[in-house]
């Protein structure tokens, strides 16, 4: 660690920012869609459910470019959010962030959606016969019931996020101090002279962080199961 440049540390600092800004955004919405998909029927829930999932079969940079044509500074959606609220995520790392959480977002949304489902309904049934409204029934029994996955869910999409590469920079370029992940600086220093030594301290890195995610996932996972059974 001690070998490691200034510009080294700041690659590594801003991915775990834009992970940790990426998962806690997606979060939320990923727990209300995978409880609309476990819980509701509805026209056009298959299509939704292949939305949500098509990051994964699509190439990284396709939905890079989609990004780019919708959140762009003259994009769909990004030339009224700059216009009018100031918000520009073409070539900053917010807009690093909505990519890694676009392309996180199907990690994060399988476990919680499978955790909601195991969820026994007769629990809820017996909430909503005391009385209790629809969203207390969630925010008592469902959630906490489903916490499990939901940890799952947040540790898959930190560490997908972490290593994301082709949609970000196709989205928002690789700008050193700006929008420069681990990811994108590996592929840099492959390209210099004298950058294999440097590249290869961050593959060490990203894959202590991505295996220090998933064993915090299963530590997380086994506490609240142990304590969803009283154990």
């Amino acid at each position: 660690m001690q070998h490691l440049s200034q510009a080294e540390w700041t690659a590594i600092l801003l991915s775990l920012r834009v992970g940790i800004v990426a998962t806690l955004v997606a979060t939320p919405i990923g727990i209300a869609l995978a409880w609309l998909l476990a819980r509701r029927e509805f026209w056009g829930k298959s299509l939704i459910d292949a939305v949500i999932h098509l990051p994964l079969v699509l190439p990284p940079v396709v939905t890079g470019y989609l990004l780019l044509l919708t959140f762009g500074r003259r994009g769909l959606v990004g030339e009224w959010l700059a216009d009018h609220l100031g918000i520009v995520f073409a070539f900053r790392w917010t807009g690093a962030a909505l990519a890694c959480g676009i392309m996180s977002f199907p990690l994060l949304v399988r476990p919680i959606r499978l955790s909601i489902e195991a969820v026994d309904r007769r629990f809820e049934q017996a909430a909503a016969t005391l009385g209790a409204p629809p969203w207390r029934v969630f925010w008592t029994v469902t959630l906490p019931l489903a916490l499990p996955g939901v940890l799952a869910g947040m540790v898959l999409g930190f560490a997908k996020a972490i290593g994301e590469f082709g949609a970000t920079i196709t989205f928002v370029s690789n700008i050193p101090g700006e929008t420069q992940t681990i990811s994108a600086a590996i592929y840099t220093l492959t390209q210099v002279p004298d950058g294999d030594a440097a590249a290869l301290r961050l593959v060490v890195i990203s894959i202590v962080i991505a295996m220090a995610a998933l064993v915090a996932s299963e530590v997380f996972v086994r506490r609240a199961t142990r304590r969803l059974h009283g154990t």
